[in-house]
């Protein structure tokens, strides 16, 4: 078996063991309901729940004490988005020293890269308008969802588990190297503005409308606890409406689906490896929104029946 095999099995088998993951999860959340009553207090079943909830959807769960010791904020998830700008800011600003002043990579990052995808680094590599336009519409990406951490959204008293927060940074350093490493796979050729083609069009066009959707939604999440001068009046959990909220529990998941989704576009639609990615990100966040939608189907009897939880009329 040769590096490159290894390689290239390691990227693909790393976003596709995720993905099995969290479809796993999905179904066993979905059964669980029609498991009897005695399976909500085995250990395991609690442990399986703990991992998978946050916020909102962590609070009515029965735990012991012990379990509540691996508890971080919430409010942290704002670390994940600087780790996000940050990083993938520095692999934004390495890229565009290659592409524009023809400086190579760090040793450490073509290593890395050479592991990740299977292909060596080549001298004749050229740099690909697809995977530039990726790292600078992910780096807005996370920097928008950074202020919106910090300045928008208004968090209570909720929390993750820790392995939840550990995984989340590591998210965003292994999907900056994805982004990195489709570079490798690329066909454009010759100067990058003559590389532009109709999908890249069509994915950052996706893109700005699936980021406006999100914004919104979270403006909206703001608003249930806020007045009219912004001032946060209440820490309580209320039931969402407006916008996209009046078809789907969660537009904000579905919006983040649509980004991933445009940057598979920009991307050429040909990378198994992103759809691998888009994959994960749909069990992902089809997880998270089940979780909620259930949660304000059983707290509000007058919970809107027509709404779906994750994708409008569908899921």
């Amino acid at each position: 078996m040769s590096f490159s095999s290894v390689g290239w099995r390691c990227a693909d088998a790393l976003w596709a063991f995720l993905a099995l993951s969290f479809l796993l999860a999905f179904c066993a959340h979905k059964i669980s309901p029609y498991l009897p009553r005695k399976y909500e207090t085995c250990g395991v079943y609690v442990l399986f729940q703990d991992l998978i909830r946050y916020g909102k959807t962590k609070q009515s769960l029965k735990r012991d004490d012990w379990l509540r010791v691996f508890d971080v904020p919430k409010r942290w998830f704002w670390h994940f988005y600087a780790i996000s700008v940050g990083w993938n800011g520095l692999l934004l600003t390495l890229y565009l020293n290659f592409a524009f002043q023809h400086q190579s990579f760090p040793s450490w990052l073509t290593g890395i890269l050479d592991f990740l995808t299977g292909v060596p680094t080549t001298k004749n590599q050229v740099p690909q308008l697809s995977t530039l336009l990726v790292q600078l519409l992910f780096c807005i990406q996370s920097l928008r969802r950074l202020m919106e951490c910090l300045f928008v959204s208004v968090f209570s008293d909720g929390a993750i588990h820790m392995v939840q927060y550990v995984f989340g940074l590591g998210y965003y350093l292994i999907l900056g190297l994805t982004v990195l490493g489709s570079d490798r796979l690329g066909k454009g050729t010759g100067p990058l503005l003559s590389q532009l083609d109709w999908f890249h069009v069509a994915g950052i066009a996706l893109f700005l409308g699936a980021s406006l959707m999100q914004h919104q939604s979270m403006v909206l999440l703001a608003r249930l606890r806020t007045g009219k001068s912004g001032a946060v009046e209440t820490l309580a959990h209320r039931v969402p409406n407006g916008g996209w909220f009046e078809l789907v529990s969660c537009p904000h998941y579905f919006a983040e689906l649509l980004i991933y989704i445009s940057l598979s576009l920009v991307l050429g639609g040909l990378s198994i490896t992103w759809w691998l990615v888009v994959l994960y990100v749909f069990f992902n966040q089809a997880l998270a929104a089940q979780l909620c939608h259930d949660l304000y189907r059983s707290k509000y009897e007058s919970y809107p029946r027509h709404r779906k939880a994750f994708i409008p009329f569908v899921l």
